[in-house]
């Protein structure tokens, strides 16, 4: 059978495709690039946000449009969690829905899509996964769900409540990983901070890096998706002891109001998330801090929007991103504040913060010119007929820019190479290949 895989979304969903994608690899499928050429058309949908929704909406209608007339289609994700019943009315032309509560039964869901005999069905497991990502690169999830219960988000509500993975289950992954050749493990969850809170007593993200790095062959190790007041001074410290493990903080602080975070309903607050960053800085020198930030929440005035640009000047984020509120059904901040802030004050908002932290990226970029960094070959762009790389300031979720760099010979994708930087742009760095 011919099958046709979207996936939608974050790294993390993207996990979950992969291990899909295992199990149709196990039943002797084959995978197809064309939608026209698909017996099975399989769609990974996000359900985050108003935007994600619409896209993977618009994403399943197109592939009703253009698969071939007896093909089948299997919609699975966020969007079926949130709205299954909706979208059996709305897109009746879709064979099946799949539910995330429903995914133990995803092989036995799909045989009976196509028409085969029942069966006990193939387990999901993220030991046995298609990987999708370059060769070099590698996502491992370690944990699913969220029990912070932030008024605006709707994860919870799809993912269910912070359930960790078992340490010998990821390190058994992570090594498997390595063995098949890639260089970049980046761990990602909704809340990698937390991890093994639930099913330990005294093992935490620390203590689950270092053991990974236990693996001398794992070229970098990579940590996503920082709950501020969960930064330990112990995870700081392993960050500042380990040269393998990326001195990349993706610290995600939402604002910088007091006010605004608690109706956030967010622990952290202004002073903290300023301690915790001095600390890391005085810590970890080299440190590249990332965070996002969410504009024109309903309760923002334009003095908490101040605080906010007024931190982001102090702190000098290396990346920035910034989202304008979208309210989501289910949320608390729905029920809270059914009132928006006029939708032209966002964008106002947004363009201001965007503007500021422009300059600061180039401020930030500009003080790496001279320095030389190990980087892992991505791709070649033959407009500017330069490599394109990532070193340990650049993650690789497309978000973060790029190093170009020349070379007087030809070199392959993975390969590791040492660039000097002899540019700076706003968001990405120019240099040349040192021997």
């Amino acid at each position: 059978m011919k099958i046709g895989v979207i996936s939608l979304g974050c790294t993390k969903n993207l996990v979950d495709t992969e291990t899909f994608l295992g199990v149709l690899n196990k039943q002797g499928n084959e995978f197809v690039e064309y939608v026209s050429e698909a017996d099975l058309l399989l769609i990974n949908t996000c359900g985050f946000i108003e935007s994600a929704k619409q896209e993977a909406i618009d994403t399943i209608f197109n592939v009703v449009n253009e698969k071939k007339k007896d093909a089948k289609i299997v919609v699975v994700g966020c969007l079926p969690q949130r709205y299954k019943e909706d979208l059996i009315k709305l897109i009746p032309e879709v064979d099946r829905f799949i539910s995330i509560s429903e995914y133990n039964d995803f092989s036995k869901i799909i045989d009976e899509v196509m028409g085969k005999p029942a069966t006990l069905g193939l387990p999901l497991s993220c030991l046995n996964r298609v990987l999708t990502t370059p060769s070099h690169l590698a996502y491992v999830k370690i944990s699913d769900g969220c029990n912070n219960k932030c008024h605006y988000c709707a994860i919870p509500l799809i993912r269910g409540e912070f359930k960790s993975r078992p340490k010998e289950d990821i390190i058994k992954e992570v090594n498997g990983l390595v063995e098949m050749g890639v260089k970049e493990i980046v761990l990602i969850s909704q809340d990698t901070t937390r991890y093994g809170s639930d099913i330990y007593q005294d093992y935490t993200i620390a203590n689950l890096l270092k053991d990974l790095l236990k693996n001398e062959d794992l070229y970098m190790l990579r940590l996503l998706y920082l709950y501020p007041d969960e930064i330990t001074d112990e995870l700081i410290d392993t960050f500042a002891e380990n040269s393998r493990l990326a001195s990349y903080f993706d610290i995600p602080i939402q604002h910088a109001s007091d006010k605004v975070l608690a109706s956030m309903n967010r622990r952290s607050k202004n002073k903290l998330t300023e301690n915790i960053i001095a600390k890391i800085r005085k810590k970890v020198p080299n440190a590249i801090l990332r965070t996002t930030v969410i504009v024109g929440y309903p309760t923002e005035e334009e003095k908490d929007f101040q605080e906010l640009l007024k931190m982001v000047k102090k702190v000098k984020f290396d990346r920035l991103g910034a989202f304008i509120f979208s309210s989501e059904e289910g949320t608390e901040a729905a029920r809270l504040y059914p009132d928006l802030i006029d939708k032209k004050i966002c964008e106002e908002r947004y363009d201001r913060l965007m503007s500021l932290q422009r300059d600061i990226s180039l401020q930030q970029n500009k003080k790496k010119v001279g320095n030389i960094y190990d980087v892992i070959v991505e791709d070649y762009d033959f407009s500017k007929k330069k490599y394109i790389g990532r070193s340990y300031m650049n993650a690789s979720d497309d978000v973060d820019g790029y190093i170009y760099f020349s070379s007087n010979h030809v070199l392959k994708t993975g390969e590791i190479v040492k660039v000097k930087i002899t540019e700076a742009d706003y968001y990405d760095l120019i240099g040349k290949i040192v021997s």
